[in-house]
């Protein structure tokens, strides 16, 4: 069915329907920040949209292609942000890729107060924690799952020849990257309330 004629079929019902009409009106107010505006004087939506109820807030949508790499880094691998509070306004999660070359090893690293959730998409990374004094070490493969707990330092490693990949869930809305000098580094854990120090470690 052409896009007009559905269009008046819909705009038709909506007054046949009240509640479709509200549905129907929602949807033609639809906004979202990656979309162009009116040429109304506030730029056509303003800065603020608060007053939208949550069930009519729009989705976001980040391209293969148009991940960020700039969130923190860690030496040996590359991370990019999708989801973030910069990137699709995000309250509660942090969602992002990793990617470790050929024969690359990260470094000693850890997530803060972040849990991670780690699934593999491409390659066969190994992961590298201490249990009981000694490292511990798991490897992987495509469509395998990774649980990293808060504070807990590891480091990626891809003794294999072709690239490794995976997808970074985080449950702070900022993807906390603390970079340490070994495994064995005493961790520093915040007070309850306390925000967590920003890490000034460098990252080349």
């Amino acid at each position: 069915m052409p896009f007009a004629e559905t269009r008046e079929k819909t705009e038709a019902m909506s007054h046949e329907d009240p509640t479709l009409h509200e549905v129907t009106q929602a949807a033609n107010d639809a906004w979202h920040r990656d979309l162009p505006g009116d040429s109304s004087a506030d730029g056509g939506h303003g800065g603020s949209h608060d007053h939208v109820p949550l069930w009519q807030k729009p989705l976001h949508h980040v391209k293969a292609g148009a991940l960020d790499s700039n969130t923190g880094q860690t030496k040996g691998m590359k991370r990019f942000e999708a989801l973030s509070r910069k990137h699709g306004g995000t309250e509660k999660i942090w969602l992002g890729e990793n990617h470790v070359g050929p024969q690359m090893k990260s470094g000693d690293h850890h997530h803060g107060e972040a849990e991670t959730g780690i699934y593999v998409v491409s390659g066969h990374p190994h992961f590298v924690f201490l249990q009981d004094g000694e490292e511990r070490r798991i490897e992987t493969g495509p469509g395998d799952y990774i649980f990293v707990p808060p504070y807990v330092p590891h480091r990626e490693e891809n003794p294999h020849s072709e690239p490794a990949v995976v997808v970074l869930a985080r449950s702070t809305q900022e993807g906390i990257v603390v970079n340490l000098p070994s495994l064995d580094t005493p961790v520093e854990i915040p007070q309850e309330g306390q925000p967590f120090p920003a890490d000034e470690s460098a990252c080349d």
